[in-house]
């Protein structure tokens, strides 16, 4: 009994083997503590981290075959870019390209996330098994840090919400570079999305540097499809009929041509009458084109309608005004004669 009393008093209420073994033929606390110390705790703080280590590996190789897998799948489903990329067809295989491409990138911001939360997660349980081993009492440590946890995260709370936002705009791919977007605080064209910030390219050049969190909507005009909305306004006094025939007929010749500045996918349509202004009628056209090509087909379509409606004689008119004279004085007959 003594003897366990002294092994305990030596090597603690839970003896490592080496601790025991060495107090056993030294009966020396000093000479088992040194062991204990210089040994013993040593090789499992070692054995811990190499664990972890282990551990860390196998779950990189998981994340690593499930990004490739799905940068695979992504491939597989791509078709070859023909040699003429300004073809139509060339147009939308570069599309293709193009999404594939941001799906792929996805897939890695993805899988860098996944590893940065795997390696947080092992090398913090393992610096607390760790420190456990060296009799460190764990408890005010884990307090502190949940103290200092909670300040960092009133202190950057901004930045911790530009980060999480940033994972679901990537995970979900609500947006992607090349996409032209209206964030609600600036519109342009994506030039980088990373999880803090996304960069915009407006028409005029201007760089615009949007954090994550601040983005509350998100108005996507790259995705799938879009729509030329397109008002032709013509004087009262013009046959409507004849006025939408022409306008059809116009917007039917720019669909068959195929022109590869801007694809359209779909028939054209003439909607009819959409407003009456205070000088003409206006009628609407929608036409629908390629993801981002709305403004080009608009363009396009405008100038053809306009020599188009020269040509049959159709007037666009300018704003015209009435304009009574009131007078109480009597107008003299010869004046008005003359």
């Amino acid at each position: 009994m003594p003897q366990d009393l002294d092994l305990t008093a030596a090597c603690g209420s839970r003896p490592g083997l080496l601790c025991e073994f060495v107090f056993e033929q030294t009966d020396s606390d000093i000479a088992a503590r040194i062991a204990t110390w210089l040994v013993d705790k040593p090789l499992r703080i070692l054995l811990i981290l190499t664990v972890a280590w282990l551990i860390r590996w196998f779950l990189f190789r998981a994340i690593d075959r499930f990004v490739s897998r799905i940068a695979e799948d992504e491939d597989r489903r791509v078709t070859p870019l023909p040699d003429e990329i300004t073809s139509v067809a060339g147009r939308r295989a570069l599309r293709e390209h193009t999404l594939a491409s941001r799906a792929a990138q996805r897939a890695v911001t993805i899988g860098e996330v996944l590893r940065s939360g795997a390696s947080l997660v092992i090398f913090l349980l393992a610096g607390l098994l760790a420190l456990s081993e060296l009799d460190l009492n764990l408890a005010p440590l884990i307090a502190s840090a949940g103290i200092a946890g909670l300040a960092i995260g009133f202190g950057a709370q901004s930045m911790v919400k530009d980060f999480l936002a940033g994972i679901f705009i990537i995970f979900e791919d609500q947006f992607g570079v090349g996409d032209i977007v209206d964030t609600g605080l600036a519109m342009g064209k994506v030039e980088e999305v990373s999880l803090r910030t996304t960069r915009l390219r407006d028409q005029s050049g201007t760089l615009w540097i949007v954090p994550n969190g601040e983005i509350q909507r998100v108005g996507n005009t790259s995705q799938l499809w879009s729509n030329a909305v397109i008002d032709v306004e013509v004087a009262y006094e013009t046959n409507l009929d004849y006025a939408i025939k022409v306008i059809k007929d116009t917007l039917d010749e720019i669909w068959k041509e195929n022109d590869p500045r801007a694809t359209v996918i779909a028939e054209p349509d003439v909607l009819g009458v959409d407003r009456l202004g205070d000088s003409s009628v206006v009628i609407r056209a929608v036409v629908k084109t390629e993801p981002a090509e709305q403004w080009v087909m608009g363009r396009i379509a405008r100038k053809r309608l306009k020599e188009a409606l020269d040509e049959a004689g159709i007037e666009i008119p300018f704003p015209q005004r009435t304009v009574w004279v009131r007078s109480d004085q009597p107008l003299d007959p010869a004046q008005l004669a003359g």
